[in-house]
């Protein structure tokens, strides 16, 4: 069989990057965030581009979310959302079901720079780089600590550009997908 060598490299020009695909998966994973004020998710990935688990911002298993406070601040903190709330990154890390060892290597896009418990997490599960999108955080001491955690450690830590393009996702079954720059 010969193949005409005009029909070659004739693919789609506007596919997704690796990078677009795997932090547009954190940034849906978001949206499953009960959160008022915060949605944040988080895609662990291999080495080879496969997806090896999720998470978002979010309540344990079996809490009722419901008869919990969802605010910020309250008269103690245990009457906010912070003692209760497990971030992104830690579901993520939690979700998987495989062999640990496999997160050994691997990298895990988050939208918001993750903060110094989320860091040790990753640090333990042998990730070796953190890609995201956000430092809003950046001056607290929290992110400072997880930046020193993931310097001494090995751990790359990569800001995706802020002039990134904007994906449209419907889910009507005859649209498909638009890029926007």
């Amino acid at each position: 069989m010969k193949i005409d060598k005009k029909k070659l490299g004739n693919k789609r020009k506007d596919y997704l990057t690796w990078d677009e695909f795997f932090i547009g998966i954190a940034k849906l994973s978001a949206g499953r965030s009960k959160d008022p004020s915060t949605q944040v998710g988080a895609c662990i990935v291999s080495d080879t581009n496969r997806i090896l688990s999720i998470g978002y911002n979010g309540t344990p298993n079996n809490f009722n979310d419901d008869k919990f406070p969802w605010d910020r601040e309250g008269n103690s903190e245990n009457e906010t959302k912070y003692p209760y709330v497990c971030h992104a990154e830690l579901n993520a890390i939690l979700n998987y079901h495989g062999s640990r060892s496999d997160l050994k290597g691997a990298r895990i896009y988050v939208d918001l720079f993750p903060c110094n418990e989320c860091a040790k997490a990753i640090i333990q599960a042998g990730i070796s780089e953190v890609v995201y999108l956000s430092d809003k955080y950046a001056d607290t001491p929290g992110t400072q600590a997880s930046k020193l955690l993931f310097k001494t450690c090995g751990v790359k830590c990569r800001q995706l550009p802020a002039d990134g393009r904007t994906i449209k996702l419907s889910l009507k079954p005859d649209e498909k997908i638009s890029y926007l720059k």
